[in-house]
């Protein structure tokens, strides 16, 4: 039998391990937006890098670059659709030590096509797992768990 090929390491270039974490937000979840750049309510319109099976809805995990469409907002950003990075879960997050951490809402930041983070400054905490894959995060957050 042929052996996986690890996906440590995307088409970008960029350094990120996929974490077989708790997957608690279908496509559909509404999400609150953690950062300033105008943005107050996004819906999860679909999940990159996601194995597909017959009949399963793609769902995401804190750490996940998700497509989101804009709810609530600014005129010019709303019903318009961006990418953005999940960064707080209330499904519980199992991580390796035994600890599972849970959060008060679903929340994500949004990001440019570039990579960058739209906002300049994130509220409330961030979860370890979405610093660790996107080592942008963690200079413009103001709380890391």
């Amino acid at each position: 039998m042929a052996m996986k090929k690890s996906r440590a390491v995307s088409a970008k270039g960029i350094l990120e391990y996929r974490l077989h974490g708790s997957r608690g937000l279908p496509v559909g979840a509404n999400l609150v937006c953690a950062d300033n750049s105008g943005a107050r309510v996004l819906r999860i319109v679909q999940v990159y890098r996601t194995g597909s099976r017959l009949r399963r809805r793609p769902s995401a995990k804190v750490g996940d670059l998700v497509t989101v469409a804009v709810k609530k907002g600014t005129p010019d950003l709303k019903n318009k659709l961006m990418k953005a990075i999940i960064i707080r879960q209330r499904y519980p997050v199992r991580r390796r030590d035994g600890l599972r951490v849970v959060f008060e809402d679903n929340a994500a930041v949004l990001v440019t096509p570039e990579g960058d983070i739209k906002g300049t400054e994130i509220k409330g905490p961030v979860a370890k797992e979405a610093v660790d894959l996107w080592p942008k995060l963690s200079a413009l957050a103001s709380m890391v768990v």
